[in-house]
């Protein structure tokens, strides 16, 4: 057979080029359904506890959340982290041939048993649970060539207009941010506030009263009659 081959060198060519193409071809039109899953679903459970170090959020965030989590139907294993900053990430990895789909939903329901059990700054954050993998395909760093923009301009214009749109991407799971963003810590004086019988739950009332943005209305508004419109976009025509 190798000697029909090795004799004939244009037919051996043509005959590969054609073999060629016509993989090509149903390489594009295979449907992704039929490649074997390789690599086993897994799951991401992401939240943040606003001023706690990471102390903090392993015995009042990732202790109460993997107590729920633990033993969801067909888990196989799960890891997190808790950092300085407050944030807390849980990865689960599910058996091979688990949906991965109905592993987000069943996480997401183990999670709502330990919501009510949470400190009210991350239920007001709130948990995030995406389908992500574990393996980075890309990572890429934002600099300044001068000194003119410090770590935490550079982190904040990142995730203000970068990470929203890279999240859209067809086939990315989840995109994560290295870096602070803006935020104050502060200390209390213990007795002081005993002297004032201030209670920590009133400073943090006075802050968020004092961060609160009011709507100011229209400057030069005139009251009665007015316009409202609404604008209908589609393709090719707009209709107001």
């Amino acid at each position: 057979m190798a000697n029909f081959f090795i004799n004939r060198p244009v037919f051996a060519i043509v005959l590969s080029i054609i073999i060629t193409i016509i993989g090509g071809i149903a390489a594009v039109n295979l449907p992704i359904a039929q490649y074997p899953q390789v690599s086993p679903p897994r799951v991401r459970v992401s939240t943040n506890y606003q001023g706690a170090n990471a102390e903090i959020v392993d015995q009042a965030v990732a202790q109460i959340i993997e107590e729920q989590v633990n033993g969801v139907d067909g888990m196989a294993l799960m890891s997190s982290t808790s950092s300085d900053a407050g944030s807390y990430s849980l990865s689960i990895q599910f058996e091979t041939g688990k949906d991965a789909d109905i592993a987000s939903v069943q996480t997401q329901n183990r999670l709502s048993e330990a919501n009510r059990s949470l400190p009210s700054s991350v239920q007001t954050s709130g948990i995030t649970v995406r389908k992500a993998s574990e393996e980075t395909v890309m990572v890429f760093n934002l600099y300044s060539e001068t000194d003119m923009y410090n770590v935490n301009f550079l982190s904040n214009y990142g995730k203000l207009y970068l990470l929203d749109d890279m999240k859209r991407v067809k086939g990315v799971g989840d995109v994560s941010q290295f870096g602070s963003d803006y935020g104050m810590r502060i200390w209390l004086q213990p007795e002081k506030m005993a002297q004032l019988a201030i209670s920590p739950s009133d400073v943090t009332a006075a802050i968020e009263k004092q961060n609160q943005q009011a709507p100011a209305g229209s400057i030069g508004q005139g009251a009665g009659w007015g316009y409202a419109g609404i604008s209908i976009y589609g393709k090719g025509q707009r209709a107001s």
